[in-house]
């Protein structure tokens, strides 16, 4: 992994800043992203960020810095820090390092790659549009997800971010035979071995890989766990000419860590604290994701939206890089509407007529002005009461919240909290029973009979078994 002849080419730390180490080099200075390593067992890693004169470099620690002292020797690696990649990764847990963490042994049959590669040349993208389904009705009827696109997945705290991207990746597997690769950025160590649980449980860990930098971990660590896991993805699509499935949990963490590292650099901050390079270090990540001839890489990516607020410089920078967002409501989640995507918020850069096609395009475009009407409404129905609406906004009023429920879904990953089974349906089947509820043939029908079921015809079944009852 680390070539031997690189020994020779030894340095001195000269001053260690929590993670920030300055090391003199007298005979040659390493390249920019080189990985150094020193103390004890040489087990402390550093990766070299600028070069500040002829002899002296500045590098941040991936790992922790106890007991790393001036005058201490750093060796030269000759290379940076590298991924596993292979057929060997599959089912595994990984950190930044490529060093098993699920407590088994460390894979044989990998090779080893730089994390730090130069995206897909314009030349071997693919430009053909086409939709991934992803079985989950609210998503696939407003905010059609692009196959080989960066989806955005935006909310604040405790409004199921993590509970969606875990049925994504049951989904991807069960029904597109994909790879999935998850990379927990910052996150709480407890949610990755309760997603590793889960997965196991759900049968799907043969075709996934996991990778962390948990929130315990050094800054360096976090900044370039995401490196890692796309070198991994990129593996699987250009080698192996399959679609890769990347969530990310969480791209704001990874901004976050960034900010870190350049607070520690002492470098002087933008606009809100956050670093001056925000908008180059997120494009270096995402525009590596990408569709191409060979296979796709897909990328879910959860985003952290600080006090809610859409304006922040973090939020915004990811949204250019998307190709779809799903807005996760807090309000709706309060309603007990799941999943709590807000559907007027939401939307895929897709949806169009010639790419979804005239018929869900048209349906698309009723359903949230329905939605909207009923949005407005809302005011005066708080004021006045239902009563005061004429009788055209009451049935206006009806469909929405008929639809609301309809586009509610019982999840796989969440059947032994909610008692509920899971259910993937298919796009047709959604569309249909949406179809079904503008034309008012659900008027006559109890709003519960339509929440949290899958096709339509469920709600026939469970109105005829409650008024047997």
């Amino acid at each position: 992994m680390e070539s031997k002849n690189s020994t020779l080419n030894l340095g001195t730390v000269i001053s260690v800043r929590g993670s920030i180490v300055d090391v003199f080099f007298e005979k040659h200075l390493p390249p920019v992203y080189t990985l150094l390593r020193t103390g004890k067992e040489n087990q402390i890693a550093i990766e070299v960020l600028t070069q500040l004169d002829a002899h002296r470099l500045r590098g941040i620690a991936l790992t922790p810095t106890e007991g790393l002292a001036r005058g201490m020797k750093v060796i030269d690696t000759g290379g940076p820090l590298k991924a596993p990649v292979g057929k060997g990764i599959l089912s595994r847990m990984f950190d930044v390092f490529g060093n098993a963490i699920d407590g088994k042994e460390q894979p044989s049959d990998i090779q080893w790659r730089s994390i730090h590669q130069a995206p897909p040349p314009l030349s071997r993208r693919s430009t053909i549009s086409e939709v991934f389904e992803t079985g989950i009705k609210i998503i696939d009827v407003l905010a059609p997800l692009e196959r080989g696109s960066k989806t955005g997945l935006f909310g604040g705290a405790g409004v199921g971010k993590t509970v969606l991207l875990t049925e994504m990746i049951h989904n991807m597997v069960k029904h597109h035979q994909g790879v999935s690769i998850f990379c927990g950025i910052g996150e709480r160590s407890r949610e990755g071995e309760e997603l590793y649980r889960d997965m196991k449980a759900a049968g799907v860990l043969p075709n996934m890989v996991m990778v962390f930098g948990q929130m315990n971990e050094p800054p360096g660590a976090r900044f370039r766990v995401g490196h890692t896991a796309l070198t991994m993805a990129e593996y699987f699509r250009d080698d192996e000419h399959r679609d890769v499935l990347l969530l990310i949990d969480n791209i704001f963490r990874f901004i976050q860590a960034g900010s870190e590292v350049s607070g520690l650099m002492g470098q002087m901050p933008s606009r809100l604290g956050y670093q001056p390079t925000l908008g180059t270090e997120l494009s270096e990540l995402e525009e590596r994701i990408s569709n191409t001839d060979a296979g796709a890489i897909m990328s879910i990516q959860a985003v952290y939206v600080p006090a809610d607020d859409f304006t922040d410089p973090a939020a915004v920078h990811t949204f250019s890089h998307l190709s779809a967002s799903l807005v996760l409501s807090r309000k709706r989640a309060s309603e007990g509407l799941y999943p709590a995507i807000d559907p007027l918020q939401s939307n895929s850069k897709i949806s169009t007529p010639g790419v979804i096609g005239e018929r869900h395009y048209r349906l698309a475009q009723e359903i949230r002005q329905t939605l909207a009407q009923y949005a407005e409404l809302k005011d005066i129905i708080s004021m006045l009461g239902l009563e005061q609406l004429s009788q055209e906004d009451r049935n206006v009023v009806a469909r929405a919240r008929r639809l609301e429920r309809f586009l509610t879904q019982p999840f796989f990953t969440t059947e032994q909290f909610t008692g509920y089974k899971g259910k993937f349906v298919a796009l047709s089947d959604a569309l249909e029973g949406c179809e079904r509820i503008l034309r008012d043939e659900f008027k006559e029908y109890a709003e519960s009979d339509l929440y949290m079921i899958g096709t339509i015809d469920e709600a026939v079944a469970k109105k005829s078994s409650r008024e047997r009852s």
